[in-house]
């Protein structure tokens, strides 16, 4: 576990150290008229490259690949470079933007409220299916074990996805609590990190329930990742709040402005794709506080969690 910690830090200092190299070749200072002033600060709020950070839910190579058309869509709308990045988990991806070195983020609800009480962002576009800015979570059993309602679940494993995700852990740990099912005293909790490896785990039967997004499991079946009939829906979850797409609060008035119309306007299917979504509505920052009364029902300490 230790070397896995040491690993994980190492990459994000790493990741850290090539972005101040290349903040520094880009903020080169320049004199005002004055001759008193540097526009340094100008350079920070309004930069040629912008960091775009996505949610390490598949290998971060799948990522990237998969987000190539919105790479190419951002640099031509906001002639700007665009540079791709996806952490090793959400943990590392809200420790980085909490040294303010990612100019766009896409969290999960979860990941948000937590990047928030660290990071000087804000959500400004809400991915939208269906006219929704909703989604559900899903709690599934091994079809094999039998495993098709909360009761089974009592003396089994349940996987979630990653600590700090709201559809594959938050919301379905809760959906647990409401039935008197709680970690560690009626069930064994592990943690695969991802979403599909959530569903991966539970058709091979390595454990019995998990946790996940509704659309990624529907996705997940679509694409043949896993076999439909080798799990149960046990129970869908309530609606909240979809997945939001940050940006540093402290970018220029004027690039913040073109960021959002950039995605409230993106209609190319082939772009929203990878994020299951027809496109991008508008949302602020008010819209998580059903996240965050989540985490009180929880009695989860956010602080520790954003570690």
């Amino acid at each position: 576990m230790l070397s896995l910690i040491l690993k994980k830090n190492f990459v994000v200092v790493l990741f850290l150290a090539c972005l101040s190299l290349v903040s520094c070749s880009n903020s080169n200072t320049q004199t005002s008229n004055t001759g008193n002033q540097s526009t340094q600060v100008d350079t920070k709020a309004n930069p040629q490259k912008l960091i775009v950070a996505l949610l390490p839910d598949e290998s971060a190579a799948t990522v990237i690949q998969n987000n190539k058309g919105l790479e190419t869509y951002l640099e031509n709308k906001l002639n700007k470079d665009i540079e791709l990045f996806v952490s090793t988990d959400y943990s590392s991806m809200i420790e980085v933007a909490s040294k303010g070195r990612l100019d766009l983020a896409y969290f999960g609800p979860l990941s948000y409220v937590l990047a928030k009480t660290k990071s000087n962002i804000e959500p400004f576009a809400a991915l939208k299916k269906d006219g929704k800015t909703t989604y559900q979570a899903l709690v599934i059993g091994n079809a094999e074990s039998g495993i098709d309602s909360y009761e089974k679940i009592k003396g089994k494993v349940m996987v979630y996805g990653d600590q700090a995700s709201t559809s594959s852990h938050l919301i379905p740990k809760s959906m647990l609590m409401e039935k008197g099912l709680k970690p560690g005293e009626n069930y064994e909790e592990v943690f695969a990190g991802a979403h599909d490896a959530v569903a991966v785990a539970v058709a091979n039967g390595n454990a019995q329930a998990g946790g996940l997004s509704k659309p990624i499991f529907t996705a997940l079946i679509e694409k043949g990742t896993i076999d439909k009939n080798k799990v149960i829906i046990i129970a869908e979850s309530k609606p909240f709040p979809q997945y939001p797409w940050t940006m540093r609060s402290d970018l220029a008035p004027e690039l913040k402005t073109q960021i959002q119309q950039a995605f409230l306007e993106l209609e190319d299917e082939a772009i929203l794709k990878p994020f299951k979504a027809d496109g991008f509505q508008s949302v602020t920052d008010e819209d998580y506080d059903v996240v965050r009364d989540l985490g009180k029902v929880l009695d989860l300490d956010f602080a520790e969690l954003s570690k």
